[in-house]
């Protein structure tokens, strides 16, 4: 047997430097203190895991390490026990262990608590049944120690080693049910009670049927103890089912959450009644609240988003209980907590959930919460949802966030705008309150982004002549005085005239100094000192006019805001357009229109002149010169009413149902993962043994696929070969190839070698080495390979970031002779950051907003043979796991160009954006364009940006 079948302990993963002799080894323990054998042990210990089993050391070891009194040295002492070689090549014990067994044997009878109890921890890790068997007497008189330390576990001693050589001790379960009845420490109880279950399932349930009443009170550990064996046993014996239902309930009330958390877990196990559901779902809510830990908030609202799943609408009731977690101050928490509470609503609590929504959106105006923003967002996104669902709160949910969108920042403001467009496109019956609403909030609002919204709401749905009249107001006079550059230059002159005066009075007293005085200009030209105080003066009174108090609109368009311009121009046309249609007073509309034609000459005139900060761009001179040409010709072409007043509002329709669908098939497919099937089998409890007590097997089951015991067997041939990697050549002297198997955050690579030589290798080794953001957390050990022989070894790497890694190492033997180190070097491993990256969606308003803030970027040129332009976004999506944001409203259709967003996150949280713009250069040309890739890291965005999957689909970076 290899001596590292019996190895448990790690004392270091580290290197030696300058590793010492075995004679120098012999020296330390012969004649060092108590100190330094304690370093020497190290060495020793370190040196054994890294490969080399040192046997020489064996005898010194017992003579001068096994008699110290150091606790220590004695400790590591039984580490060196641990994993030392303790048979020969034959098989058989080593003689030199009849010392370490008496030595043993001394310990166990020790007067020191620490040194009996750390050596019946020892004896757990023995499998040897010679060695076990003189050492039996000793360990069962542990069982009545004094001291508590030394009888906790002196009965997991007695348990391991009946479990592995029950003929040694074949009375142990009797042994430890009677050292059960008279044991009274909790601590030793719950010791024997788990070691009982170990070995012997029906002596446990008659011990458990003996203190059922007293479970309630008994010690917390205790308790979670045989709530372990009450969830297997009702696997076993389903009659008793019931009785252990009654105890969970019971334990419910406990005073421990550890002990809750598992009762709820336990009962949700047992039975899927609607009432233990509830039951179980309270507590995991108020352990959520309750709780200070984050991460255990986190944990506990999981498992309710996982009882809400199974067992739909049974938990509708406890909606704003969920709501509770808001109260605290993590946004990861209160994320977790409105999903769930966001599933749960129906049209019973939809009115009290949103009152509360509505008092914590007011808390973050009044108050500042970590990350307020954001939090707020998510306030105004959950409002959104309960709005939409049901409309019968559409109305006071309008009216609150309008309260608010003056105070809001852009982002939340925003939101609300589209949200706001979004119910009056779906709820004509709230459109003259909401537009009535919004009017009113022009002269409030400072946003550019806010104003565009508005007026196209405005724009859209102002359908009455009164509507029109009152929205025409209140956009003049949140305009100013038309037309603008007049208005904005009489105020210069204003200012000029006043102070006129002064500025005379100070030339008539400086002429004389000023006419001999020059100075040189910044292109080297000179000019008088009078010259340059005049000229800063006028610049002193044009910004002194700019930053003069003017209306919100006004104010907008000088400081640059032409895209608002061009929304302006569009809404007074369809304002025009539409009074035309519903009012019989020509003079009225030709009136409007005439003062319309106005207002967009006086913009684009504004925009030409000194008074703005930026001039004007020519898309928009084009944008208001076609609403001006439209204002003039729409009497004669009426195809231009169509245009301004129903394609765009067909357009927004269409996006509208876009998102239902989208919203409705979501549904539909989580209802459909808890949907029972019309010709589903029908399993009867009282003749299905297996489903008595469906899912109470459900801890194994998690440990099973915790430990890759389900992953490993249900993963077919052809997905292992295609994961295997040849890591060196067939002509070398050890063929090595490795199974790359990828967890959520590690990478285990199980590594074949094959010696092809006639000889054997000795001390053969695979050494593992990284770049990038991987480590290395198990190193293979050494071992000897014989001729033509094999071995597996593994090696586990830990991922930290989805950065592109490279894995590379060699093997490394020793020939004939020790002196004779031969090496054999590995083909490199390239981490594939796609098992670590997931398709997932966001708003488009937090796409802009990661794609603003992100700094790094990757531009990918695109040249590739593809068909079509969307069969290329298709295998783009494929091979690069993002999750396509454009709505496909937007893709329909035949285009020579392409342009859409993607996004995708990492197990890490890391999010990656991409906007793709292609085009195709006639039906047979190929297709050429960019991938700008962003990321909060570089790493992430250069991975994403140089994956092979873009070779394969024919692109080139």
């Amino acid at each position: 047997m290899s001596f590292l079948e019996n190895a448990y302990s790690m004392v270091k993963d580290n290197a030696v430097d300058g590793t010492p002799t075995v004679q120098e080894l012999k020296t330390q323990l012969e004649k060092g203190t108590d100190e330094s054998k304690i370093e020497t042990m190290k060495r020793i210990l370190t040196i054994m895991l890294n490969g080399d089993p040192m046997p020489q050391l064996l005898m010194h070891i017992i003579r001068f390490v096994m008699p110290s009194k150091s606790k220590p040295l004695k400790k590591l002492l039984y580490f060196y026990y641990e994993i030392c070689p303790k048979l020969d090549a034959q098989g058989k014990l080593k003689q030199e262990f009849i010392l370490v067994c008496n030595g043993i044997r001394n310990d166990l009878q020790h007067p020191n608590e620490y040194i009996r109890g750390n050596t019946l921890r020892f004896l757990c890790k023995l499998r040897e049944a010679e060695l076990l068997e003189p050492l039996l007497s000793s360990a069962r008189g542990c069982l009545e120690h004094r001291h508590v330390y030394v009888r906790k576990n002196a009965v997991f001693a007695i348990a391991s080693i009946h479990q592995h050589s029950p003929s040694l001790i074949p009375d142990a379960a009797d042994l430890i049910s009677g050292f059960l009845e008279g044991e009274s420490d909790p601590t030793c109880k719950r010791n024997g009670f788990a070691a009982l279950t170990s070995i012997d399932h029906d002596k446990a349930l008659l011990y458990l049927s003996t203190v059922f009443d007293g479970i309630p009170n008994a010690d917390e550990l205790l308790q979670l103890a045989e709530l372990e064996f009450i969830r297997k046993d009702a696997v076993v014996n389903t009659q008793n089912k019931a009785r252990y239902l009654r105890l969970i309930f019971d334990l419910l009330e406990a005073s421990a959450s550890t002990v809750i958390y598992e009762a709820a877990s336990s009962l949700t196990a047992l039975t899927n009644n609607p009432v233990a559901v509830k039951a179980a779902a309270s507590k995991f809510i108020e352990l959520a609240i309750k709780e200070a830990d984050n991460n255990v908030k986190l944990i506990v609202l999981d498992r309710v988003d996982q009882l809400r799943q199974k067992n739909p609408g049974v938990l509708d009731d406890l909606t704003m209980e969920v709501l509770r977690v808001l109260s605290s101050t993590d946004i990861d928490v209160r994320k977790k907590g409105l999903e769930i509470a966001l599933e749960m609503v129906s049209s019973k609590n939809v009115e009290e959930v949103v009152l509360l929504l509505k008092k914590e959106l007011s808390k973050t105006v009044d108050q500042e919460y970590e990350k307020n923003n954001e939090y707020r967002q998510l306030l105004i996104h959950s409002i959104h949802q309960c709005a939409i669902k049901f409309s019968e709160v559409a109305a006071n949910v309008v009216g609150l966030l309008m309260d608010f969108i003056a105070d809001f920042n852009n982002n939340s403001a925003v939101d609300v705008i589209n949200f706001v467009k979004e119910v009056v496109e779906k709820f004509p019956q709230l459109r003259p309150a909401i537009i009535a609403r919004l009017v009113e909030t022009l002269s409030e609002v400072r946003a550019g982004k806010i104003y565009r919204g508005i007026l196209w709401i405005i724009g859209e749905y102002s359908l009455e002549e009164k509507d029109i009249r009152d929205a025409w107001k209140r956009i003049r006079a949140s305009l100013g005085e038309i037309p603008i550059v007049a208005s904005e230059q009489r105020l210069l002159d204003n200012v000029d005239g006043d102070a006129e005066e002064k500025e005379k009075e100070q030339v008539n007293g400086s002429r004389a100094a000023a006419t001999g005085s020059r100075k040189v200009l910044a292109d080297g030209t000179y000019a008088t000192e009078t010259a340059l105080t005049s000229q800063s003066t006028a610049a002193a009174r044009l910004e002194a006019v700019k930053a003069s108090s003017k209306p919100p609109l006004r104010q907008l368009i000088l400081d640059g805001d032409y895209y608002l311009a061009t929304v302006l121009a569009s809404t007074l046309t369809k304002l025009v357009m539409r009074h035309a249609e519903i009012s019989s007073e020509e003079a009225r509309t030709n009136a409007l229109r005439a003062e319309a034609m106005l207002i967009m000459i006086s913009v684009i005139r504004v925009g030409q002149s000194q008074f703005v900060k930026a001039p004007i761009d020519e898309d928009s001179v084009d944008r208001i010169m076609s609403c001006v040409r439209s204002l003039a010709e729409f009497t004669a072409h009426k195809e231009l009413e169509t245009v301004y007043l129903e394609d765009t509002r067909k357009a927004f329709r269409a996006m509208v149902q876009v998102e239902e669908k989208k919203r409705a098939a979501k549904e539909a497919h989580q209802k459909a993962k808890t949907a029972t099937q019309v010709d589903d089998v029908c399993l009867i409890r009282q003749l299905s043994k297996k489903n008595a007590t469906d899912g109470a097997d459900s801890f194994d089951a998690d440990l099973d696929r915790a430990t890759g015991g389900d992953n490993s067997a249900g993963e077919d041939l052809s997905g292992k070969l295609s994961r295997v990697v040849q890591l060196t050549g067939f002509s070398d002297p050890v063929y090595a190839e490795a199974y790359v198997k990828v967890h959520q955050f590690d990478i285990v690579l199980d590594v074949l070698l094959v010696n092809q030589t006639t000889e054997t290798l000795q001390n053969l080794t695979v050494e593992f080495a990284t770049l990038g953001d991987l480590k290395v957390v198990e190193k293979p050990t050494s071992q000897n390979l014989g001729p033509h022989d094999f071995h597996n070894v593994q090696c586990t790497i830990k991922v930290s970031s989805t950065d592109t890694g490279v894995i590379f190492g060699n093997v490394v033997y020793e020939g004939a002779h020790s002196t004779d180190t031969h090496v054999v070097i590995l083909n490199d491993l390239h981490v594939d950051i796609m098992d670590y990256i997931q398709p997932a969606t966001c708003t488009e308003t937090q796409f802009r907003t990661m794609w603003t803030e992100f700094e790094w970027e990757n531009k990918v040129n695109i040249n590739s043979k593809a068909k079509s332009l969307r069969e290329f976004l298709d295998l783009l999506m494929a091979s690069t796991n993002m999750n396509c944001l454009t709505p496909e409203a937007s893709l329909k259709g035949d285009c020579q160009f392409l342009s859409a967003n993607l996004y995708a996150r990492s197990v890490f949280g890391e999010d990656a954006l991409a906007n793709l713009s292609i085009e195709k250069e006639g039906e047979d040309g190929p297709i050429t364009g960019f991938l700008r890739i962003r990321s909060r890291s570089q790493g992430l965005a250069l991975s994403l940006g140089s994956l092979k999957a873009l070779n394969k689909i024919g692109s080139a970076a």
